[in-house]
């Protein structure tokens, strides 16, 4: 039984199907029942609901499981409580590999998020348990692209002229499934996942445009407007915690670069990674079947 926490997130939603095509069982982590219904809807038998900073819900989530994959949760207050709790709920439970899904250069502590995680790896490598660390770059999203795709506009919260690394999050699963079919071999591994490239605002805008066939602006936003595709209808008074964590990757990303090295990636993977113009490709692709399908 394998356990995947954050699981209508944006890496459960590529993960789970790959898993359950390898006949593997899954039991999910979900917040609410409307999303525990689109999980069952998809063939999973067991998804739990609930709070994971809740210690009775870490308990009931790993009970009987014999490997987890932990995705913190990056804009949760309780992300920190979620992931030391479930380490150790998954030690006094004899959870026999725990795979997290980290962040690359989780050592960077003025970033919020980075803290938290670092705080969780250290708990895990003392923790007795299997593991394996995943360390991703930023994530290529769709919702990222989405200003440009409808207004002609890239928009990013830091410095145009910062270098960033990124990733596909459907290279980050991939990984993930070996890391859990195939334990023994990632046992005790720590593993960076970068695609190729190092790119300013203006090169992704220009490699956006490339593939729209058509000019793309470029423009800097303050980390609060950000927010607001993040939170969507939630009153952002109601949002300490996230407001926070995007104003120090506004901070950060704007004060140095933020890269790393694709040697690791395409390694694991066995091929070149998704490269960001693939991945344009892909997302310009599926935006433009489903605006013909709405008319």
């Amino acid at each position: 039984m394998i356990l995947v926490t954050a699981a209508a997130g944006n890496q459960g939603r590529l993960l789970i199907p790959k898993l359950l095509r390898a006949g593997l069982p899954v039991r999910a982590v979900v917040r609410s029942e409307s999303s525990a219904a689109g999980l069952r809807a998809l063939g999973i038998d067991e998804v739990v609901v609930g709070d994971l900073a809740d210690p009775a819900v870490q308990r009931r989530a790993v009970r009987d499981v014999d490997r987890v994959y932990h995705v913190g949760a990056t804009l949760s207050p309780g992300e920190r409580e979620m992931g030391i709790g479930l380490v150790d709920a998954s030690r006094a439970e004899g959870v026999e590999h725990f795979v997290f899904s980290s962040v690359l250069h989780s050592i960077i502590t003025d970033l919020v998020q980075h803290e938290i995680k670092r705080d969780v790896e250290e708990h895990l490598l003392g923790s007795g348990l299997e593991f394996t660390i995943l360390q991703p770059s930023n994530y290529m999203l769709p919702l990222k692209l989405r200003p440009a795709f409808t207004r002609g506009v890239f928009e990013l919260s830091w410095s145009l002229e910062r270098r960033q690394s990124l990733v596909d999050l459907d290279d980050v699963t991939d990984v993930a499934v070996a890391a859990l079919t195939d334990s023994a071999r990632h046992a005790a591994a720590t593993y960076e996942l970068v695609a190729p490239g190092r790119w300013t605002a203006v090169e992704l805008a220009g490699t956006i445009g490339d593939v729209m066939g058509r000019p793309i602006d470029v423009r800097r936003i303050g980390a609060d407007t950000y927010a607001e595709a993040w939170l969507g209808d939630r009153d952002p008074t109601t949002a300490t915690h996230e407001l926070r964590v995007l104003r120090s990757i506004s901070t950060r990303y704007s004060a140095s670069d933020f890269v790393g090295n694709a040697n690791v990636l395409t390694w694991l993977l066995g091929r070149e990674p998704t490269s960001f113009a693939a991945f344009v490709r892909r997302e310009w692709g599926a935006f433009r079947a489903a605006a013909g399908q709405n008319g």
